[in-house]
């Protein structure tokens, strides 16, 4: 198995799309939130894994739907990863 790990201007992804009944869904997320727990979650599914350093603060969104009979709900989380450096944006600067 590969590990891809991100690095400063490296862009790695991770897509996974399957059909999964409910206990399965629940030890996705419980594996998810262990991740976000120690630091580090790794997501794969076959020969391939991207490694995410999590920390810090982080922006999440959640949006849920019903319509036409059909349910659907959306989970993000991001964040900048600790590893790399905040960028510089200096002292502001107001005149008048």
């Amino acid at each position: 198995m590969t590990k891809v790990t991100k690095m400063a201007d490296d862009t790695s992804r991770f897509t996974h799309e399957s059909l999964e009944d409910a206990k399965t869904i629940k030890t996705l997320l419980t594996a998810l939130s262990k991740g976000f727990s120690k630091g580090q979650m790794t997501l794969g599914d076959g020969d391939k894994e991207l490694v995410l350093d999590t920390g810090g603060l982080m922006t999440v969104r959640i949006k849920a739907q019903r319509e036409d009979g059909q349910n659907q709900f959306n989970l993000r989380v991001s964040w900048t990863d600790p590893a790399q450096p905040a960028p510089s944006k200096g002292t502001p600067q107001i005149t008048s």
